[in-house]
């Protein structure tokens, strides 16, 4: 039916709105209203595209659903139907087109549907439109960019401008239902593309709509906001331009080793190669470290056997030398044959000791060794099948020893050989070399072969071979030397290997065959110690335990020799001291000058081991428990001052270095009475001389204020210049 349709019997044209709208009535004027029929070409609008629309529900009048009207029934006897063979036509040239096209077009307008046009198909069926013009439009038609912004802003808006908003809302309604109804009286003219003219219309009144007021504060306030968002992405893209950079760095650099790297083959087949030589050489030291072991055990028995025969034949001889004193002493004689055949037997023991103390002192003669005291010589001689007997011994292990490696190539029993490999590695792929923590691995791997080239070295001796001169020594050091990273793992593997391999071999050393009493194998020892604990200690938190295992197994030998091989006999004063011929006065002479020779070893040990311990050894248990009570034993005079003095040269400078000490060492107060005793003997005697030795002696170990109380007392004013000038 017609857009509007126009009532006869009423007086009022009616026009639907919305709902909450308020409903706008037009009074029909007096004057005839005029609509010209206009011929509908359906087949034009067909083939166009454009379909007949009726206005929406909201637009029609109510009326329009009530019985026709005369003036209704004339203007749709105006319309002109197009006939059957028209409508067929128009048909065939759709289907034509659609053939030609192969594809249905999906861009469907909304069609209108003419009632009278629906009666009459009814009695054709030819005439039924076609299913695409029965559809129905389900979804709104797509909106314009203009619209979308206007309905947009209406909506960020709403809550402020809602009363003013529904006002203009009410105002355009009002317009445009008036307009319609102005151009349905006036116009006259109904046409099928009426829904588009409506459409763009629509269109125009809603783009018409206006914006709702804003001031200086919103625009502010949204400038503002946007600026944040900005500004947040920007430092966003800033991260992420930094991060993208990092990787392009990271990228570029991986492409430069990639590029610098060999051939991946050529990788691989080093690799894999270095993999199967260190199973290799693994596997050869495994079947070697036995006969290693059993090598080392030979050795150390040996050199155990020889040094258990020096300290047995010692304490033995001292025995036997006690007992016949103590005999000599009391002046009895045995009876019984037992008796008789200990005698014997000590005889024997004290003619070898005399044999030997012989050839010593015609050694010293020779060598023009005038000063020397006898006790202070190493009886460590051996009788020529004992020598034979050790040197063969010693030979057997030697050879045996070189034929440990004799099978097996150089590169695998070779220091040198061996670290050349990890040093190509290192070089050709250094990272994954420190990766692997080689610098961990390479002294477990060159223990054995080191142990090998120790067999034959003694610290004890002191023509032995240093180790800076084995050839172990100089090749880590020129492998240390060649690594390029500073401060790297591989600048401790000589620290390493020296810790784990030389410093528990010394300690062995040590603790069974070390001799305190023997000067020449403490000096030795001694140098070997101090170029291991001072000049390769590089990491004292990775060196700490082995360096205190040392110190502790040379303290505990150093009692356990004060213990054993430590005796100062005592005697009657009364003919057996004063005569220096007597056997006696010569065996307690020479006790005493051992013992002082042993106080002087343990004092060589002052720059290694801790103060408080060489106190307690040198001073506590040694200088205060022997050496002091054969000191008094002995008579004032010349020979006093000289063991005196004897004493006080043993004792470490450093110890009286302070200037501001008036006392001396604790523990050398017993020493300082005897001095004291001595200087007031020597001063009522005959060798008042010897009383300056003495003051110097108490001078040098800082007990000044004894020495100056002595001055005092015997008005002795010559030797306060002495005094002073400390």
């Amino acid at each position: 039916m017609p857009a509007a349709a126009v009532g006869s019997d009423t007086s009022f044209l009616e026009v639907s709105q919305p709902k909450g709208r308020a409903q706008t009535t037009f009074p029909k004027d007096s004057e005839n209203i005029v609509l010209e029929p206009k011929t509908v070409d359906l087949s034009t609008d067909k083939e166009n595209g454009t379909h007949y629309s009726s206005e929406s529900k909201d637009d029609q009048s109510p009326s329009s659903d009530s019985s026709s009207s005369p003036e209704e029934n004339e203007f749709s006897s105006v319309v002109q139907i197009p006939d059957t063979a028209f409508i067929q036509a128009a048909r065939r040239k759709r289907e034509l087109a659609r053939a030609k096209d192969d594809y249905i077009s999906l861009d469907v307008n909304h069609t209108s549907t003419i009632s009278g046009v629906k009666k009459n198909s009814g009695e054709d069926p030819e005439s039924e439109p076609d299913d695409h013009e029965k559809r129905i439009p389900f979804t709104p038609k797509p909106q314009t960019l203009r619209q979308r912004m206007a309905e947009e802003t209406t909506t960020r808006n709403e809550e402020t401008s809602e009363e003013s908003q529904e006002e203009e809302n009410q105002d355009i309604w009002e317009q445009q239902q008036m307009r319609k109804a102005v151009k349905i009286l006036e116009g006259g003219d109904i046409d099928l593309s009426y829904s588009s003219e409506s459409q763009t219309m629509k269109k125009k009144f809603y783009t018409s709509i206006s914006f709702p007021p804003i001031n200086l504060e919103i625009i502010k306030k949204q400038l503002n906001t946007k600026l944040t968002l900005l500004q947040d992405t920007h430092r966003s893209h800033l991260r992420e331009f930094e991060k993208y950079k990092e990787d392009v760095k990271t990228s570029k650099s991986m492409i430069q080793n990639l590029e610098n790297s060999s051939n991946q083959a050529l990788n691989y087949k080093f690799y894999k190669s270095m993999k199967i030589y260190v199973e290799n050489l693994i596997d050869c030291l495994n079947e070697k470290i036995i006969s290693i072991q059993e090598i080392e055990s030979s050795m150390h028995a040996l050199l155990l056997k020889q040094a258990m025969t020096f300290m047995k034949r010692r304490q033995d001889e001292l025995k036997h030398e006690s007992t016949y004193l103590q005999q000599l002493s009391r002046n009895t004689e045995t009876s019984t044959n037992e008796s008789l055949a200990t005698d014997e037997k000590t005889q024997q023991v004290l003619e070898e000791i005399e044999s030997r103390r012989a050839q010593r002192r015609q050694a010293r003669t020779l060598s023009g060794n005038c000063n020397h005291e006898e006790g202070t010589s190493s009886d460590d001689e051996l009788s020529s099948a004992e020598m034979t007997e050790f040197q063969k011994g010693q030979d057997d292990i030697l050879q045996n020893h070189k034929k440990i490696f004799e099978d097996v190539q150089d590169d695998f029993c070779n220091v040198q050989n061996i670290l050349l490999k990890f040093r190509q590695w290192r070089e050709k792929f250094p990272d994954s070399y420190y990766e692997a923590f080689i610098s961990l691995c390479i002294p477990k791997l060159l223990n054995p072969l080191i142990r090998i080239q120790l067999i034959d070295w003694n610290p004890l001796k002191l023509d032995c071979i240093g180790l800076k001169q084995m050839p172990w020594f100089t090749s880590i050091e020129e492998f240390m030397e060649d690594s390029k990273k500073e401060g790297g793992s591989d600048k401790k593997i000589l620290s390493a290997v020296i810790n784990k391999t030389i410093i528990p071999q010394l300690s062995d050393f040590v603790e069974f065959i070390w001799d305190p009493l023997s000067t020449s194998q403490t000096t030795s020892l001694i140098t070997h110690c101090r170029m291991i604990l001072e000049e390769h200690s590089t990491c004292e938190n990775e060196v700490s335990k082995v360096k205190q295992d040392l110190l502790k197994s040379i303290v505990s030998r150093i009692k356990k020799a004060v213990e054993d091989d430590v005796f100062i006999p005592l005697y009657p004063k009364s003919s057996v001291i004063e005569d220096k011929t007597s056997p006696h006065s010569k065996f307690q002479e020479r006790q005493f000058w051992s013992g002082l020779k042993l106080f002087s070893n343990i004092l060589l040990w002052n720059e290694l081991l801790p103060d408080e311990a060489l106190r307690e050894l040198a001073l506590e248990n040694l200088l205060n428990r022997y050496l002091i009570i054969a000191l008094l034993n002995a008579l004032p005079g010349p020979e006093v001052v000289k063991k005196c003095n004897q004493v006080a040269a043993c004792l470490p400078e450093k110890w009286f270095e302070n200037p501001a000490m008036n006392t001396s060492v604790p523990q050398l107060e017993n020493f300082i009475q005897f001095l004291l005793q001595s200087v007031h003997k020597l001063s009522k005697s005959e060798f008042r001389n010897e009383v300056k030795d003495i003051i110097l002696i108490l001078v040098k170990i800082k007990a000044l204020n004894q020495a100056e109380s002595f001055v005092e007392k015997y008005h002795l004013d010559h030797l306060k210049s002495v005094i002073k000038e400390v």
